[in-house]
């Protein structure tokens, strides 16, 4: 059998850990061996992996109506249902559109063509660019990977593209300077983010794009005031913000939504992952009024909008992303992970007096752990040590399941988790977070006999 690319930012491994079963918050290798799975598949089966209600809607569609397209004016019923079903659950603010893609990728690549559509039907041909951040991920596709602001996306791809800027990572921790609180940091930010607009000119900067709380560049809560000090920069130029919920969507920060959580206002928002808790590929854009008015006004001067996917709004996908949505909402999975998350966030904040761990970082149920020397934002452990790497596998070793990003760990178990098992969690962590610390310790004395 040959081995294909195994995507995550690092070297192919001949030996990969094969998956063969799941069963709630557990997975299975074709060995028989059990692991806890802390990142939820990637950061997306918040259900768990034996949820017979998402089987069952997926397997009577499939009875039913296995696949249609929704072009040339033509679509299905599930996906009306959820349309206006994402529409009623999005609070923030008041949402008119919802359009059907794929994946997280596919739904950041249609958030900027619908704003360059956008832009061009008002007459603004130059307001093209957009600013994303530093560390941030928006996907991989050209586009979103141009978006996302991780060295690794771009090396080799012969990108970013040349719309998109970056500006600062909102990361207090790491880039504050000496005395400076999280509102002067933000506002420091909100600044450079003004500085930006101005330098490139504010009739050429169509949107800025955020996570709420950034994940998979290192999970970055933002510092205290900081959206709201770039949202009034961006209304102060007419910039459309986009909201990147791919992660933060449907409860994992303990709001349904991490707009929520942080009082953001976006013109279009992304969504994908839990929304059908990974079970089949789905993503959606939601679209403001003002937004969509705007599109649909030129759509019908054109004759067509010229935009879609061969499985955008695919039925089985949306049956089964309607079925996720009624359990989120019959099961108050918002309170279970208010309720579980102070054990989980607590819990794992008790080893931040470890010697290798610079700082642990979350909120809800998603949390990130950074090894450093000296416990200083300023001074890494050598990169050919692999302290995240050994970290990762020691907690595989003993059936934990983590993400290992450089020496940066990422937890975002499923919403179902019980306290039963963020023991064990905990439990397999802290024998983890040991052999690492002798690993580190044992490493250190081997430098110092070399001097």
């Amino acid at each position: 059998m040959l081995a294909p690319f195994t995507a995550g930012w690092q070297i192919t491994d001949v030996n990969p850990l094969i998956i063969d079963k799941s069963e709630g918050c557990y997975v299975y290798d074709i060995n028989g061996k059990k692991y806890l799975d802390a990142l939820a598949g990637l950061w997306c089966t918040s259900l768990g992996g034996s949820e017979s209600r998402l089987i069952e809607a997926a397997t009577a569609q499939l009875k039913k109506l296995p696949f249609y397209h929704s072009f040339f004016n033509r679509t299905t019923e599930p996906s009306l249902v959820l349309a206006n079903e994402l529409i009623e659950l999005f609070t923030a603010r008041k949402m008119a559109k919802a359009f059907f893609v794929n994946s997280g990728s596919e739904a950041n690549d249609t958030v900027v063509k619908l704003v360059w559509y956008y832009n061009n039907a008002l007459g603004r041909p130059k307001k093209k660019k957009f600013i994303a951040r530093d560390e941030s991920y928006h996907g991989s596709t050209m586009i979103a990977a141009s978006l996302s602001g991780l060295p690794a996306l771009h090396y080799k791809f012969d990108l970013p593209l040349p719309f998109v800027l970056h500006t600062n990572s909102p990361h207090y921790w790491r880039y504050h300077l000496p005395g400076e609180t999280e509102e002067e940091f933000s506002t420091r930010l909100a600044n450079n983010l003004e500085k930006l607009i101005l330098k490139e000119g504010p009739d050429t900067i169509a949107a800025f794009i955020a996570e709420p709380l950034m994940a998979a560049g290192g999970l970055i809560p933002p510092p205290a005031t900081y959206f709201e000090k770039i949202q009034a920069v961006l209304k102060k130029y007419d910039i459309l913000f986009v909201a990147d919920e791919v992660i933060c969507g449907f409860g994992r920060l303990g709001t349904m939504f991490g707009c929520d959580k942080y009082n953001i206002k976006p013109d279009l928002v992304s969504l994908a992952k839990a929304l059908s808790s990974g079970y089949l590929p789905i993503g959606a854009v939601l679209v403001s009024p003002e937004v969509s008015e705007v599109i649909d006004s030129q759509s019908k001067e054109i004759g067509s909008f010229f935009h879609g996917f061969t499985y955008s709004g695919h039925p089985v996908s949306c049956a089964l992303a309607i079925e996720a949505l009624k359990i989120y909402k019959e099961g108050n999975i918002v309170d279970k992970v208010n309720k579980i998350s102070p054990k989980f966030q607590d819990g794992l904040k008790a080893f931040s007096d470890s010697p290798i761990i610079g700082e642990i970082r979350g909120t809800g149920l998603i949390l990130g752990v950074e090894f450093v020397k000296n416990k200083s934002p300023n001074d890494p452990f050598p990169e050919e040590w692999g302290v995240g790497n050994y970290f990762g596998a020691q907690c595989e070793k003993h059936g934990l399941i983590v993400r290992s990003g450089g020496d940066t760990i990422m937890l975002s178990p499923p919403l179902i988790i019980s306290p039963q098992e963020v023991d064990e969690l905990l439990s397999i962590f802290g024998k983890a977070l040991k052999a690492t610390e002798e690993r580190v310790q044992k490493l250190k004395s081997q430098l110092k006999s070399k001097l």
